[in-house]
C-alpha cells in the first residue's frame, strides 16, 4: 500500500507557472505507474498526465500538452507536475494517483488507480 500527498497547489494568474509535488510513503515507489488528474466544479475528474513506472514514458491530455511536464524522482518517492502559461481552465482539484500493475505503464482512465491522494487546489484568476 501506498499513501499519497499532494502540495503546490495555489492561486495564481493566468500565464503563470505552479509545480505540483506529490510525496509517496509506504510501498516502494518506482513499483507504481503514476498519473495526475484534475477536477473541476460539477465536472468529472479528467485526465491530466501520466508517467510509467520505468521506462520515463509519459502521456498527456491534448488540453495540457505542451504546457505540463510529468516527471518523478524514485530516490525522493516524489511525483510533480510543472504546469506552464496557466490558464483560467485549469482551475481543478489536482489529484496523484498510483497503480498497481506488475508493468510498465501509462494509464490515463481514473479506474486504472488503487490509490489516491486528497488533492491540491489550483486556481487560475484571469
Amino acid at each position: 500500500q501506498v499513501q499519497l500527498v499532494e502540495s503546490g497547489g495555489a492561486l495564481v494568474q493566468a500565464g503563470g507557472s505552479l509545480r505540483l509535488s506529490c510525496a509517496a510513503s509506504g510501498r516502494t515507489f518506482s513499483t507504481y505507474n503514476m498519473g495526475w488528474f484534475r477536477q473541476a466544479p460539477g465536472k468529472e475528474r479528467e485526465f491530466v498526465a501520466a508517467i510509467s513506472r520505468i521506462g520515463g514514458f509519459t502521456a498527456y491530455s491534448d488540453s495540457v500538452k505542451g504546457r505540463v511536464t510529468i516527471s518523478k524522482d524514485d530516490a525522493k518517492n516524489t511525483l510533480y507536475l510543472q504546469m506552464n502559461s496557466l490558464e483560467p481552465e485549469d482551475t481543478a482539484v489536482y489529484y496523484c494517483a498510483a497503480a498497481r500493475t506488475g508493468f510498465a505503464a501509462v494509464i490515463r482512465t481514473p479506474a486504472g488507480y488503487d490509490y489516491w491522494g486528497q488533492g491540491t487546489q489550483v486556481t487560475v484568476s484571469s
